[in-house]
């Protein structure tokens, strides 16, 4: 390969994997706080139609990203209300958010199919843009790229610096010692689905506003299921969240690096790849289950109220 080549796979493949780096944070931060959501899915799309209307109905593509971001959140809440307010089993209420989500995309996207949007478009930082193989990869993306960098930063940080982080594990790993100690479990549960929510509903917003600026129906392509594979990939690790996310990035632009170098296997086998990728990585670890509940939050998924 030349380094031009190179150049533009490294710069598709940040693209292609940041919408899946924001919605695996926001997953990563409400199952450190012992929430499994697998609405993903249908938070993006909700998010991603609700970005697109609203910016092409004003004009304001950062109108659009607020309103992408607080459609997540009214999804999440939603997914609160029922898994932590009345106590549902949570991979069932997600699930059911998953299907509410993506008809409600549809229906409310029924008549702005096909039309076209002036997305946000790539910034090119100067002098760092040239750096040879990494620069245009870096300091060559649109603004939503930079702030996807921003909020792993960000995450990080509170993660593994912060209060913020210890009171979020504590509450995961053992929310009855967590009351104990005073700790308001279910608002750190409530907010750490609000958060994640919203990075589902951005990373929607993303794709529809950035990266294809235009809605079509099932537009995530199955990416908020890879996000939560992801995680679990991941192990729960902030840092290897970015690499997976990026992983999966890759092998789902192979396809067209195949045809620029002139391969003969077929595009839709290797469009595949990131599909497939997704079930080994599960099976892989399915083998391990002793070593993934070592890293799991132990309260994952279950159930708890006040006093119970």
């Amino acid at each position: 390969m030349d380094i031009d080549l190179l150049t533009n796979l490294f710069y598709a493949m940040v693209r292609t994997g940041t919408p899946l780096l924001l919605v695996a944070l926001g997953e990563l931060v409400c199952e450190k706080s012992g929430v499994l959501n697998l609405g993903q899915e249908g938070m993006m799309l909700f998010g991603a139609v609700a970005g697109f209307i609203t910016a092409f109905a004003t004009g304001s593509l950062w109108l659009g990203v607020l309103v992408a971001c607080l459609a997540g959140m009214l999804l999440s809440q939603l997914f609160a209300v029922v898994a932590l307010g009345f106590n549902a089993n949570q991979v069932a209420t997600g699930l059911a958010l998953t299907i509410f989500g993506v008809g409600l995309s549809s229906f409310v996207g029924a008549g702005w199919v096909g039309k076209p949007l002036a997305g946000f478009e790539p910034i090119n930082l100067p002098l760092l843009s040239e750096i040879p193989l990494i620069g245009r990869m870096l300091f060559g993306q649109d603004v939503l790229v930079y702030l996807s960098f921003a909020l792993f930063v960000l995450v990080t940080w509170a993660l593994l610096k912060s209060r913020v982080g210890l009171i979020i594990q504590a509450v995961g790993e053992n929310p009855n010692a967590a009351s104990a100690m005073g700790l308001p479990v279910l608002r750190v549960r409530v907010l750490a689905l609000l958060f994640g929510g919203a990075m589902a509903g951005l990373a929607g917003g993303y794709l529809s506003l950035a990266y294809t600026p235009m809605w079509a129906e099932n537009m995530t392509a199955g990416r908020g299921w890879i996000a939560l594979a992801l995680v679990v990939f991941a192990s729960w690790r902030v840092g290897r969240v970015l690499l997976g996310a990026y992983l999966f990035g890759l092998a789902s632009i192979l396809h067209l690096v195949a045809q620029g170098i002139g391969l003969s296997i077929p595009g839709n086998l290797l469009a595949m790849l990131p599909y497939v990728a997704t079930i080994i990585v599960l099976v892989l670890l399915s083998r391990d289950a002793v070593r993934t509940r070592l890293y799991a939050p132990v309260s994952l998924g279950q159930s708890w109220k006040a006093g119970g």
